[in-house]
């Protein structure tokens, strides 16, 4: 019995190779009643200052401050999680549409082909998706035309955002995409559970797939690696209980992502950049509420797009989490106005 799972956990191992210190998990919980709810953690050496936007519709923007760049102007309002003040790592629009950034080492964003196409920065790659479609389809068509060329500034003393994105709409439909040495793969279905970082996609599923054969119940990878964490994610999500409630079904959910976290300041010897959980977000799709969940803070809070005023003309708004400390429940009311955050192109 030893020797039937030492070979293929060899065999996984020498496929991921060294653990990758950028670590997120994403999840999605289906419930009853239309109930899905998109939860994520996000995981890194240092703390990441992360302050939540509310963007009304009719804002023109631009895809980069370099010649050649294209403008839209929003045709949905949307939350926005922006890292730094300088760029969006993940978002909901009012029609239940989220988009997710995770980090995956593999990732080579452009090749020769690409480089004369017009710049997308991605510190706006997100906003400028959920800004123009309702759909995960429209969001596959817009990714098929590959029309751009993403690139971005490096962050936190030199560090490359080398990311791949999960998108899912209120309708559970769901598509992972990859940037492979500048092709766009893309993996659509219907409410795909498991998504965290390397190896690509296909490869984690067949990862996944082994697992699946031993059975959860009887044993399951206990690590931060990203395989593991994407086994243990998929099989948690695949055997909780089905609700229609919210409430209870964001306390499910957040219960799977606390079990895949990363424990704060968490170190391992020899490898000082292991990353550690820095914050959870759960976006209800169904009834277009986004909550987050800092580690360090005591209280989880959301904020109801539905109470928003995403007209356009209406104000940029702002929770600031350095002032959200106390925040707990649902903390619409504590919106600021605020300026627009300066885009880190």
């Amino acid at each position: 019995m030893k020797k039937f799972l030492l070979l293929p956990l060899m065999l996984i191992a020498t496929l991921l190779g060294a653990e990758s210190a950028m670590s997120c998990s994403r999840i999605l919980y289906v419930g009853n009643d239309s109930l899905r709810i998109v939860g994520r953690s996000l995981d890194w050496k240092t703390p990441i200052p992360t302050n939540l936007y509310v963007y009304p519709r009719g804002i023109t923007k631009k895809s980069h401050n370099i010649p050649g760049a294209f403008e839209w102007t929003s045709r949905y309002g949307a939350i926005y999680a922006v890292g730094y003040d300088g760029g969006i790592t993940e978002g909901m629009n009012e029609k239940g549409l989220v988009i997710n950034g995770l980090f995956c080492k593999g990732t080579v964003y452009d090749n020769a082909e690409t480089s004369s196409l017009p710049p997308m920065s991605l510190a706006v790659f997100i906003g400028w998706l959920l800004d123009l479609n309702a759909t995960t389809p429209e969001v596959v068509e817009v990714l098929r035309k590959h029309d751009f060329n993403i690139s971005g500034e490096t962050f936190d003393g030199g560090t490359v955002s080398t990311l791949h994105w999960g998108a899912t709409d209120s309708q559970g439909r769901c598509a992972i995409f990859e940037f492979d040495h500048g092709d766009i793969n893309i993996y659509e279905g219907t409410d795909m559970r498991a998504m965290t970082n390397d190896p690509s996609y296909p490869q984690m599923t067949a990862i996944n797939n082994y697992w699946d054969k031993i059975g959860g119940a009887h044993m399951l990878p206990g690590t931060v690696s990203s395989p593991d964490r994407f086994v243990r994610g998929d099989f948690f999500d695949r055997h909780v209980a089905k609700t229609g409630d919210a409430d209870l079904g964001v306390s499910i959910i957040r219960s799977i992502l606390m079990n895949l976290s990363v424990p704060y300041t968490y170190l391992i010897e020899g490898e000082p950049n292991v990353s550690s959980t820095q914050w959870r977000s759960f976006a209800n799709v169904r009834d277009i509420r986004y909550y987050f969940d800092i580690v360090t803070h005591p209280g989880l809070f959301y904020i109801d797009l539905n109470k928003c005023d995403l007209r356009p003309g209406a104000p940029i708004m702002k929770i600031d989490n350095e002032k959200s400390t106390d925040y707990i429940g649902d903390v619409t009311n504590r919106l600021e106005k605020s300026e627009p955050f300066t885009p880190m192109y």
